[in-house]
């Protein structure tokens, strides 16, 4: 018999699968590590207009799909009117079947909307006006969407300069149980490759101090600086993201002489940048073995990729592919440098190409020493991996060469205040993807075993991982 679409047991192929979702993982709180919510949107309890503004705004997956139907900029980044902007993504929803946005959108409606209806060019009139209606109620500001989604905390993505005043706004707020947590961003401090770029970070970090930085001490100073400030804040994570992961730490003079000339606005040589942000990675990955931080390295985007759309949009518009760098034995230098020092910090390591993944899955195994629990960790399948495929061939190779049962489980990567469905959405595939394993006897079928890594999966791994 035909299932229905985004039945009850969606995704569930069993009723060990069932068993498992139902009662190890569907009521479990949510922590979301890693996300790009804005944090004024969290701090002001934003009320949304309408749909459009907090489904469509900033939304590369949706933009991306738009345009290969065709769909006109306008309706993605431009002015268009909200609504026509909606009914332009409804127009195309039947058509992306197959593509995890078909499953997203669908799973957003029902939760929090409570609309059943699959979303077409017919229905969408009518799905507008009730979203609307109930996005004018408190229940449905940003705060109370992730209330109904059970979302216990959150960590922002925040830039090293920010004085994440937003943030202190919010933990003066009587807000109930959410907690909203900064993450130590570093990817502006790295640009050595690109001296306008770095130049303009040490400006605004100069001035978030108010302090001067003309030495390379300066410089870091002002950097744990603004680390111990996030710490006091409340942050326990950095992140950094790097199309290609390079690391060639060079002598003190070496370094020293790089800084001042990128100070001076001259270009740098290739191996004096990798010289100069190899040393700035190793500076913040001490500061945050010596503060307990875990550290995230988020690899393999290949970013803005397409020169001509950015020249007339900007950065981060959706224009970015997989890269096919290999960052294998630098990244183990990486590792290996921070271990040879006692300074590895926990560590998540995100692959973006999905042929790296049994290469991240052991070399998260490779810096495991018997300190700390899952110490190092394969993170979560990321950005374009996130979907069925994806997410169950991490599963694979993190449980053929590592543990499973240590991972710290999914995160939302996302601006969306709608997005947290994708937790609902990685917890089914998980339970279905250990059931199966369970209904081809290769599992014993201990359900109360079996439930315990699922929630511990799902939620505690985290909660004890990160010490928040």
């Amino acid at each position: 018999m035909m299932k229905t679409f985004i039945a009850k047991d969606f995704l569930l192929q069993s009723d060990t699968a069932e068993q498992l979702y139902f009662n190890y993982a569907a009521n479990l709180p949510i922590i979301d590590y890693h996300n790009h919510l804005p944090a004024k949107d969290v701090a002001n309890n934003r009320q949304f207009a309408n749909i459009s503004e907090a489904w469509l705004e900033d939304d590369h997956y949706k933009w991306r799909a738009m345009r290969a139907m065709g769909v006109n900029e306008k309706y993605c980044t431009g002015n268009a009117a909200a609504q026509d902007k909606f009914m332009q993504w409804a127009n195309i929803v039947p058509y992306t079947m197959g593509n995890p946005l078909f499953h997203w959108t669908h799973m957003e409606l029902q939760h929090p909307f409570g609309i059943e209806q699959m979303l077409t060019s017919q229905s969408a009139p009518e799905i507008y006006q009730q979203s609307n209606e109930l996005l004018a109620q408190p229940s449905f500001s940003s705060r109370g969407l992730l209330k109904q989604r059970n979302v216990e905390l959150i960590c922002t993505t925040d830039d090293p300069a920010d004085s994440l005043q937003h943030h202190q706004d919010f933990a003066s707020q009587n807000h109930g149980s959410l907690t909203m947590l900064p993450t130590f961003r570093l990817d502006s401090l790295l640009a050595t490759n690109n001296s306008a770029q770095f130049n303009s970070t040490l400006d605004r970090l100069s001035q978030s101090v108010g302090q001067a930085i003309s030495t390379y001490q300066d410089f870091l100073l002002v950097v744990a600086n603004r680390h111990q400030h996030f710490h006091d804040i409340g942050c326990r994570l950095s992140d950094v993201g790097l199309s290609h992961f390079q690391f060639s730490p060079g002598q003190p003079a070496m370094v020293e002489k790089a800084f001042s000339l990128i100070r001076s606005e001259q270009v740098l040589s290739a191996e004096q940048a990798i010289a100069l942000s190899s040393d700035i990675l190793i500076f913040v990955s001490q500061l945050n073995a010596d503060k307990g931080w875990v550290q995230q390295l988020h690899i393999g985007a290949l970013r803005d990729a397409n020169s001509k759309k950015v020249l007339a949009l900007g950065h981060g518009k959706g224009f970015d592919t997989i890269g096919g760098y290999n960052n294998t034995l630098a990244l183990c230098n990486f590792l290996d440098h921070l271990t040879g020092q006692d300074k590895l910090a926990k560590t998540i390591l995100y692959n973006l190409n999905p042929a790296d993944n049994e290469i991240f899955s052991t070399m998260a195994g490779t810096f495991n020493e018997g300190d700390i629990k899952g110490k190092v960790q394969h993170g979560a399948a990321w950005w374009f991996l996130d979907q069925k495929e994806g997410l169950e061939q991490q599963f694979r190779s993190i449980s053929s060469l590592g543990l499973l049962s240590c991972f710290v489980g999914m995160l939302t990567d996302s601006r969306s205040f709608l997005s947290f469905s994708r937790h609902e959405y990685f917890r089914r595939i998980l339970c279905n993807f250990l059931a199966h394993d369970v209904e081809q006897g290769l599992l014993p079928k201990d359900i109360p075993l079996l439930g315990e890594i699922v929630s511990n999966i799902s939620y505690h791994n985290a909660k004890h991982y990160f010490n928040f």
